[in-house]
């Protein structure tokens, strides 16, 4: 579970992308699994965009894995007003911008992959201290005696074959 003070920090940097990018129409962190994190996205419903996310991140996926070209850093969509980045935020997270035709798309990638990687890193150490927090502090056990090996004599048969006479 992310904190609400985890939650506001993204938030605050979808703020910031939008305006160190201001052809930014829209900003979009999202779970992998199509629940939506924190979003900036006016005019946009953000689950609705969250699932499509997670569809569209699931093919590109796959076809990054058939084509030997290892693990999805991005995605991009290019439509005749503008562009859908989406860029991986850690290890179960995305980033989905919403950007103008007009956008400078070695500024977009600059500024997207940044920003990926902070949310990244701030809800993967999340993640992690909510995971530790959860896991019941158990007493540490003796450790078990070693087990002992008997070797064993190879078996031997008499058992007649058909070869035998």
């Amino acid at each position: 579970m992310v904190s609400e003070d985890d939650l506001r920090t993204v938030l605050e940097e979808l703020h910031r992308l939008r305006t160190r990018v201001p052809q930014l129409t829209g900003a979009l962190a999202a779970g992998v699994d199509g629940l939506v994190v924190a979003h900036d996205t006016p005019g946009v419903d953000p689950e609705g965009l969250a699932a499509l996310t997670a569809a569209a991140l699931g093919v590109s996926v796959r076809v990054a894995d058939a084509t030997g070209n290892g693990g999805l850093r991005e995605l991009l969509v290019r439509g005749e007003r503008g562009y859908v980045a989406t860029y991986a935020a850690g290890r179960s997270a995305v980033l989905t911008l919403l950007a103008q035709d007009r956008v400078n798309v070695g500024r977009l990638h600059l500024e997207g992959r940044r920003s990926g990687a902070l949310i990244g890193e701030l809800l993967d150490a999340a993640e992690a201290a909510a995971a530790a927090q959860a896991a019941p502090a158990r007493p540490s056990a003796p450790p078990a005696p070693a087990r002992t090996r008997t070797t064993r004599t190879p078996r031997t048969t008499t058992a007649r074959t058909t070869t035998d006479s």
